[in-house]
């Protein structure tokens, strides 16, 4: 254990070899330690959400998510994920310095618990490369798994460390369905959360789910599996279909992720793509007025965001002229019934978009497909492959 600060560096040291236990993950060298002010954390936020989200990819991520209704069309993405993280985060591990820092302003009472958090990170980082499953070159729903899975086994394992220390409770696994106690107490924070609680339900989304939905992840592999198995590895979840259905995770049922690749023809410009995922996909119905329940059967998708060219190539087509983009996203499906269920859910709520929607229910391949477009969108082919 290193820091330049004494009482810090006693308190983890005592809890270190408890939580490697705990965390089903060895202890492979020492870890830092230090105290940080806010003012410090607000730099390192600017650094890193600079670093995530450049100007350009910013702009046009919250483009995409501004024509599937998620966010308002003019809202400033990077000082909205600032403003959120600012009031939420207490502590936090960073994997580039492999050091754990502690806010200076935090009360004595909370400091354990956080350091059993944050001192899992550094656990979980000694033993897989956090870096490497949360790259920003992966699909976004392959990230949001990975967080999922990070962030659900800390929390557990804290949760599991600090009820012992009190109640002597010592395995979460025997407890009845221990994740469900965590749902309300992440709601009912929204209550002191004015940036959390004034957020689109996508960016809410963003800041609990890992732990919400992680949480019940790894909780149902210890229960399934028996043991203190680590989220990573072979049992890395590579969607958040597999979050949210960890049952069926846990058990060996992995169907194979569909890659769904897009052509369009030419004269358009393809600005930025990407991959919703069952959990975005759920916070677009609900966002819309419909069931997130309707995202279930999701097989794979995948958005294109476009810009008409001139003949020029220089992307000052028709549609650019006037400022306008479109977007084309298409998805797959497990069966004809749930394409079909989605499709109801949200053929009757296409007013909602900004941009004129059509949504249309195909054959991809073999596969039960939706097509939804926004905008004057150019004809576009799919093929399917396995991830």
């Amino acid at each position: 254990m290193t820091s330049s600060d004494p009482e810090l560096a006693s308190i983890a040291v005592r809890m270190l070899p408890e939580l490697a236990s705990r965390s089903g993950m060895e202890l492979h060298g020492p870890v830092r330690v230090e105290r940080r002010s806010r003012m410090d954390l607000e730099r390192y936020l600017e650094f890193k959400i600079e670093e995530e989200f450049p100007d350009r990819r910013a702009e046009l991520l919250s483009e995409v998510y501004g024509l599937l209704g998620l966010v308002p069309m003019d809202m400033d993405f990077r000082a909205t994920l600032k403003d959120l993280y600012l009031e939420q985060i207490a502590g936090f591990y960073d994997p580039d310095s492999t050091t754990l820092f502690v806010l200076d302003d935090q009360p004595d009472e909370a400091i354990e618990s956080l350091l059993a958090h944050e001192l899992v990170h550094a656990i979980q980082d000694q033993n897989t490369d956090l870096h490497a499953i949360t790259d920003p070159a992966l699909s976004n729903d392959r990230r949001v798994a990975a967080q999922a899975a990070i962030e659900g086994h800390a929390t557990l394992v804290m949760f599991e460390f600090m009820m012992q220390q009190g109640s002597g409770v010592l395995d979460v696994a025997d407890l009845p369905d221990f994740s469900a106690s965590l749902g309300p107490a992440l709601e009912a924070a929204k209550t002191n959360s004015p940036a959390l609680a004034g957020a689109p339900l996508v960016l809410q989304e963003s800041v609990l789910f890992p732990y919400r939905g992680g949480v019940k992840f790894v909780e149902t592999l210890w229960r399934e599996r028996g043991g203190r198995l680590p989220p990573f590895g072979t049992d890395l979840p590579g969607s958040t279909e597999e979050i949210l259905h960890p049952e069926d995770f846990a058990r060996g049922e992995r169907e194979p992720h569909l890659r769904i690749d897009l052509s369009v023809e030419e004269g358009w410009r393809r600005l930025h793509e990407d991959t919703l995922g069952e959990l975005e996909l759920g916070i677009l119905l609900e966002t819309v007025g419909g069931s997130r329940a309707s995202a279930s059967g999701w097989a794979g998708d995948r958005y294109v965001l476009l810009e008409a060219e001139d003949e020029d190539g220089d992307g000052a087509g028709a549609a650019a002229a006037t400022g306008d983009r479109s977007l084309v996203w298409f998805a797959v499906w497990d069966t004809e019934e749930q394409r079909d269920r989605f499709v109801r859910e949200l053929e009757t709520r296409l007013s909602a978009f900004p941009r004129p929607a059509t949504l249309t229910a195909l054959d991809i391949e073999g596969f039960p497909a939706t097509q939804l477009s926004l905008g004057d969108v150019p004809r576009a082919t799919v093929a399917l492959g396995i991830h």
